[in-house]
């Protein structure tokens, strides 16, 4: 077993969530700007924290600006869905042996409302979000913590993900990289592995 760890984003990985985030992200900004901000403007937030999203769109209010934007976004959650392989290949590597995490830049009540309310939320542990470390994607701090928490070495996970961020972080932290290529819908974000559906992982244990 090359791999002790397999260690999952949430969006753009294991959740389908981009429409949501999106929309509702252009519609906090619509209200707090009086701005329509096209989508493609805002695609950058995957993989970094709301605060640091907002952060770059210079909101002066961030903390109230944000309660907004999880409000919001807790209203299209019925059009968040996984991605189909996922509910297998969690079963799969969970009869195979394997320890299975999570790395999010969520809040922790975000990923609970969003991840619980599928059953593969059980699955996972420990659980990193945002909350849990004072730095953030794209440095090595997510993954370090998990390191403290799972006792793992770098050597011993497997990192997945869809956006430079996870690219980064991973690449910081000193740990193996799979680009989740059906979240990102690219090949150009550096990895060691490319995934282009959630069961192709299986060829690479």
């Amino acid at each position: 077993m090359k791999y002790k760890q397999i260690v999952f984003d949430i969006d753009g990985t294991l959740i389908d969530s981009e429409k949501p985030i999106l929309h509702s992200l252009q519609e906090v900004l619509l209200r707090v700007t009086g701005r329509k901000y096209p989508l493609e403007e805002l695609t950058f937030c995957f993989g970094i924290t709301g605060e640091d999203t907002l952060e770059r769109l210079h909101i002066q209010d961030i903390p109230a600006t944000m309660e907004l934007w999880l409000d919001i976004l807790r209203q299209h959650e019925n059009e968040m869905v996984l991605y189909g392989g996922i509910e297998e290949l969690i079963a799969r590597l969970s009869r195979d042996g394997y320890g299975l995490g999570i790395i999010t830049s969520k809040p922790r009540i975000l990923f609970e409302h969003d991840l619980g309310r599928f059953s593969i939320s059980r699955c996972f542990h420990p659980v990193v979000c945002a909350d849990d470390t004072t730095e953030h994607k794209p440095t090595a701090g997510p993954l370090l913590k998990y390191m403290e928490l799972s006792g793992m070495d770098k050597g011993d996970i497997l990192y997945i993900g869809d956006s430079i961020y996870d690219s980064r972080c991973a690449e910081n932290a000193g740990v193996d990289f799979a680009l989740a290529v059906w979240g990102s819908h690219t090949r150009t974000t550096p990895a060691n592995y490319y995934l282009k559906n959630p069961m192709d992982l299986l060829s690479v244990l």
